[in-house]
């Protein structure tokens, strides 16, 4: 069952009309969160992201779009596919009504909610290799447009495509000065020594919650520095782990780059930090 304006429908029933905008323009944005026991994680900072993502698209938000009222559409759609008791990936899609070319006929919206199950309620470090390359063939823009996430993604699509032809788990993706900026599915952290850098979000990165988060935990730590610079792609060779972080998955670190080899010791103690956060998240 999904969710398309408060009205449930099932998966194998005609939902979206053929001028749907998002389907013909990339008209839309969307949230992606965990739930776990009751608890959407971090759905303060997914609501409020998602707030600011409409304003900036110029998208009508409706009065009833609370918090309140997201989260219990949220609910009601993992409950009717019962999956109340467990772990679930909620999507959370946004975008314009029909009417239109390039310029729409109004700033209207509808919404769209899909859920699906996890296999385990918190974040792990996944077991087994994970080798990235780079994406050359095209390049994120260094606007704020690429900060959001919008339905319009075919340049990580095209990565995917070609990690997969190519054996690779993930791809970085770099901007026009060729710097690394995330992957397909996530920011990037890379950790050398006691510094910890991720690149700002005017180098063109997904404005993460993920993201934040483990920001402000490994500001807190001490010994520890934060650095938010640019990644030259030499910089990856030199570093002893490299990460890309996301709402589901938490921390993935990656194994390999090329000929490098990279440990994930200081990823397992801030992953253990991540949960903590949500555990208590949930528990409040």
């Amino acid at each position: 069952m999904v969710n398309l304006n408060g009205n449930l429908i099932a998966d194998n029933q005609p939902m979206l009309s053929p001028y749907n905008r998002g389907l013909k323009y990339g008209d839309g944005v969307f949230e992606t969160l965990r739930y776990v026991n009751g608890t959407l994680f971090f759905w303060e900072d997914h609501y409020f992201r998602l707030m600011a993502s409409m304003r900036m698209l110029r998208m009508e938000i409706p009065m009833t779009f609370t918090p309140e009222f997201l989260e219990a559409e949220i609910k009601k759609t993992i409950d009717a596919n019962q999956l109340e008791a467990g772990a679930v990936r909620t999507r959370l899609t946004v975008f314009r009504k029909i009417g239109g070319n390039y310029t729409p006929e109004t700033n209207a919206i509808d919404y769209l909610i899909e859920v699906s199950a996890l296999e385990v309620p918190f974040y792990l470090i996944p077991e087994g290799s994970y080798e990235v390359e780079l994406f050359k063939d095209f390049w994120i823009n260094k606007d704020m447009l690429s900060q959001l996430k919008t339905t319009n993604k075919i340049l990580n699509v095209i990565a995917g495509v070609y990690a997969k032809e190519n054996g690779y788990e993930n791809c970085l993706l770099l901007n026009g000065e060729k710097h690394v900026v995330e992957a397909i599915n996530g920011n990037v952290f890379m950790v050398q020594g006691n510094t910890v850098k991720t690149p700002p979000l005017s180098e063109g990165c997904l404005n993460g919650i993920i993201r934040k988060k483990l920001m402000e935990i490994i500001s807190s730590l001490p010994d520890v520095e934060l650095e938010e610079s640019p990644i030259n792609p030499f910089e990856l060779q030199k570093s002893d782990e490299l990460w890309i972080t996301n709402a589901i998955q938490g921390i993935i670190p990656v194994t390999k780059y090329r000929k490098k080899q990279y440990a994930n010791v200081f990823a397992k103690n801030v992953l253990g930090k991540l949960n903590a956060q949500a555990r208590l998240q949930s528990t409040s």
